[in-house]
């Protein structure tokens, strides 16, 4: 059972949306950062990559990084560039990207759902990433950024948004520069409201799709204020944290693809002697990159030519919902016994190339200096969904969501 709330958002004044709505923190590095708010002060940038508008010699994590965070939002607050909603609301957002329609409701979720795992989990977390966020949503005593969940379909939800969305007009509706559209519609009326949250106590689980280090500094957050208030009665906000959370039929996952710096010592005739121990190899005719059309096949570039790779049988475990992710055979069976890739999270041989960039990213980045990339087939929210209900990990760099959820639609205080 879900326990699911609406609040009172603070957000955007119409006629600058497009202004203040940002890309998350955690796709773009300072310096793209800087230039992507380069001459507009309502940027959200301001607030979730606050160190753009200090020197660059201060460290990103320096505690001012997050008192500039905490000024800026006020200031946007105190000029009116964001105004709180006065009564306690729901919301859509919709996103249109590649003629693709994904439409969630933004909500509180909680803490404790998290803790006894009603909140799933299918990645880890790095404690230094998390320490960031935590900086971050501390200082500004809100959530800045949204959690990315997932739901089993509910067709009395469904039901609810889409007559919502017929019969109202959106308070937003814009194109960003990246083309996808964003629209926004206030659920502000008692009953459906009311409806909303006990159609969650229904549904078993949330699933985290996109945002693990943000989840778990929310909740470290959330703990942290607990313990500062030792009277706490489990409804104030900080026991809460931002999310939309999907329908998982909406969701499209896109490609995670991976590229290595060397072949670990082998030449190239052992490289592929190798490989076939475990994979069938096809050279691939024509000049475009190959791109997998079905689980457990792979594309291979090395020196300027693309290879099909098939899994042979018995290279894994087909029932297993963690050893048969593309991931997991690719890492087990080639990068870490043939190219000596031990641990993806750490290792300084490889690199990833989400699938927003296409694949013929794979082949700049080996013209570039890296010797092999492998592109993958994406894996399903099934996949997901299966992994975190075995209480497992999936592999790093499984998933890669788009589009992204704006930053600065939505800002959830925490007291």
């Amino acid at each position: 059972m879900a326990k699911v709330k609406p609040f009172k958002g603070i957000r955007p004044k119409e006629d600058i949306v497009e202004k203040v709505a940002s890309l998350p923190y955690d796709v773009m590095n300072r310096e793209e950062a800087k230039k992507m708010a380069e001459g507009n002060d309502k940027s959200f940038l301001h607030v979730v990559r606050s160190e753009i508008d200090l020197e660059d010699s201060v460290d990103a994590h320096d505690k001012i990084v997050y008192e500039t965070a905490r000024k800026n939002l006020d200031k946007f607050v105190e000029e009116g560039t964001l105004k709180q909603d006065e009564k306690e609301k729901y919301y859509i957002y919709r996103q249109l990207m590649f003629g693709r329609v994904q439409t969630g409701l933004v909500a509180c979720t909680s803490i404790d759902d998290y803790e006894n795992d009603i909140i799933k989990k299918h990645e880890f977390t790095r404690p230094e990433k998390e320490q960031d966020r935590i900086n971050n949503f501390d200082h500004c005593d809100a959530n800045t950024a949204p959690i990315f969940l997932s739901y089993r379909k509910n067709d009395n939800l469904n039901t609810i948004i889409n007559d919502w969305i017929k019969f109202n007009k959106p308070v937003y509706n814009f194109t960003s520069e990246d083309d996808v559209t964003h629209i926004i519609w206030v659920i502000d009326k008692d009953e459906i409201i009311e409806n909303i949250s006990k159609i969650f106590k229904d549904v078993d689980y949330l699933y985290i799709a996109d945002g693990h280090h943000r989840t778990a500094s929310s909740y470290k957050v959330g703990l942290k204020r607990r313990k500062d208030n030792p009277d706490y009665t489990g409804e104030e906000e900080f026991n809460y944290f931002m999310s939309v959370i999907f329908p998982d039929e909406d969701l499209f996952i896109m490609d995670y693809n991976r590229v290595v710096q060397d072949l670990n010592g082998h030449t190239e005739e052992d490289f592929f002697k190798m490989i076939k121990e475990k994979f069938e190899i096809e050279e691939c005719e024509g000049v475009e990159p190959f791109r997998p059309l079905e689980k457990h096949t792979f594309g291979m570039y090395l020196e300027n030519k693309w290879y099909k790779l098939t899994a042979k049988d018995g290279t894994f475990e087909s029932d297993d919902p963690v050893n048969s992710l593309d991931a997991s055979i690719l890492q087990d069976n080639l990068l870490r016994p043939i190219l000596g890739v031990e641990d993806p999270r750490t290792s300084e041989k490889i690199d990833f190339v989400g699938g927003i960039r296409g694949l013929k990213e794979l082949e700049k980045r080996v013209s570039e200096g890296m010797k092999v990339a492998f592109s993958m087939y994406p894996v399903t929210i099934e996949d997901l969904m299966s992994v975190a209900d075995s209480g497992n990990v999936m592999p790093p760099k499984s998933t890669w969501f788009e589009p992204k959820l704006r930053s600065g639609l939505f800002v959830h205080k925490l007291s």
